[in-house]
């Protein structure tokens, strides 16, 4: 075959192969054509898929701790939570700090072995090993590979049943803590933390003053303190241990038998010293803290919510996303996109077993302290009336099409089954969530927002300079001004 009969047939094969491919690529076009989508309006949303959950198995071992297991077979990690029933809530009079202390104190010396050793431990395992006490509950939390799930819990079992509080390592974090509550004072998103709950709360009730304690109580705090704390509420008849991940309860019960099953309470439980339900402001007040020279305006506004057990919860959950509770809501979008008065602003139902604070607040630019306020009060005020039934969908949608978010890995699962545990949730409060959400109604929204946003007996709490802001804020005319001196809100 010639050199020019070969090029020839070459010719041919490749017409022959760019046409058999054109020929499906404009079968796809013509179709494509056919199917334009419409892009004159956003596409409908579809059915909110629902959450469905694996059960909880849940044991008693012989000495009445409650076992929670979650089998999550999709990759090798085990999540196992200790949760003590008791926090800062349980902090007598003149020790508040006393459960956050001693939940810091449990990994920094247990069982004869110093805080290095526990921590090069957990490494060596390659866990991860965290303790931590809020208002409701003290936490233990442990994440293991599966494989090494007998040794970790092995020092689950020592630093939260035979801490030993070690002299010198309750120092460093008596000095850090201390440390910490200094630098608020050079802080003002960190003063008005401080700053709200105390005004709103009161220095004698316990929501009043951070889980963290004050500069006195602190002080005051010894060995002694958290070991009678530790005896008192770090019990197997005050806990639930959480299990989530590669396991099962037949495989773990007996690991948790031999660590956890000789546990025995130390005496008798503590007395509860119920933390007693609080009154409203009885009339909005604006209190001004004195911070010269802050670069910008730190706003708190808000009064005394509810409790976690509220039957309200899922209409609160969507009004308040709605408010301040997600990025687009009506307080971000007004004082960061319309206005720019700040990066963002916010609001929240902090819901504990007590009924605990509602805030809304921001971060805001000194010269526009007076409007920004303004502008929280249009939108609480706004909040009151009907919401339209498209901003009521897209704030529906969000909270259940975001839920399942909260639910992707064991830390996040036991998380949620620690707060079932902590407010005695029924076993199907989160697979009942999303069609809770999808049934609130408009006229639900508006009588939660008129039965626990009372506009007239707010406190408003801001920390700023002085001399630049409270002329503009007495102008407004949204109630007395009360300048309240530093010291006061951090003793």
């Amino acid at each position: 075959m010639t050199g020019r009969a070969f090029r020839a047939i070459g010719v041919r094969f490749l017409f022959a192969a760019s046409l058999s491919a054109a020929l499906p690529l404009a079968r796809i076009v013509s179709v494509a054509a056919q199917q334009a989508p419409d892009r004159s309006k956003p596409p409908a949303a579809g059915p909110t898929p629902a959450l469905t959950l694996p059960a909880v198995q849940k044991l008693t071992l012989a000495n009445g701790l409650r076992v929670w297991v979650l089998e999550q077979h999709e990759v090798p990690l085990v999540q196992a939570n200790l949760v003590v029933l008791s926090g800062a809530s349980a902090d007598l009079p003149g020790q508040f700090g006393a459960a956050s202390m001693t939940a810091a104190m449990l990994d920094e010396g247990a069982a004869g072995k110093a805080a290095l050793a526990v921590a090069d431990g957990v490494e060596f395992l390659g866990a991860q090993l965290a303790t931590s006490a809020g208002f409701d509950a003290s936490v233990v939390r442990l994440s293991t590979p599966a494989a090494k799930l007998r040794e970790s819990l092995d020092l689950l079992a020592d630093v939260a049943l035979r801490p030993d509080f070690p002299t010198e390592e309750l120092e460093r974090l008596r000095t850090e803590r201390l440390t910490g509550l200094l630098q608020a004072r050079d802080d003002p998103a960190s003063l008005v933390g401080l700053a709200f709950p105390r005004l709103l709360f009161g220095p004698e009730h316990r929501y009043g003053t951070a889980a963290g304690g004050t500069e006195a109580s602190l002080e005051a705090l010894g060995a002694g303190e958290l070991r009678a704390f530790h005896r008192s509420h770090y019990r197997p008849d005050n806990a639930v241990l959480i299990v989530v991940g590669d396991t099962t309860p037949a495989a773990v019960k007996p690991l948790l038998d031999a660590r956890f099953g000789m546990w025995q309470a130390d005496g008798p439980a503590a007395a509860p010293f119920p933390v007693r339900a609080s009154p409203q402001p009885g009339k909005r007040q604006i209190y001004l803290v004195d911070k010269p020279g802050a670069a910008q305006s730190q706003i708190r506004i808000g009064l005394v919510g509810v409790a976690r057990s509220t039957t309200d919860y899922i209409a609160l959950d969507v009004l308040n996303t709605i408010l301040g509770g997600s990025f687009t809501s009506r307080l971000n979008q007004n004082l960061r996109e319309k206005n720019g008065y700040s990066y963002g602003a916010s609001s929240r139902f902090d819901m504990r077993r007590a009924a605990g604070p509602f805030q809304a607040g921001a971060g805001v630019q000194t010269d526009k302290t007076a409007e920004a306020l303004k502008e929280f009060f249009n939108e609480l005020t706004g909040i009151l009336t009907p919401i339209p039934a498209d901003e009521l969908a897209k704030a529906r949608n969000y909270a259940a099409l975001s839920y399942g978010g909260e639910f992707e890995t064991t830390g996040q699962l036991a998380a949620k089954l620690e707060e079932m545990a902590v407010y005695g949730l029924p076993d199907d409060v989160f697979t009942r969530y999303v069609g809770a959400v999808q049934a609130v109604s408009a006229a639900e929204l508006a009588r939660v927002a008129r039965q626990y946003l009372l506009l007239d007996r707010m406190a408003v709490v801001v920390v700023g300079d002085r001399a630049k802001i409270e002329a503009g804020i007495r102008a407004t005319g949204l109630g007395p001004v009360t300048v309240v001196p530093m010291a006061d809100v951090l003793k």
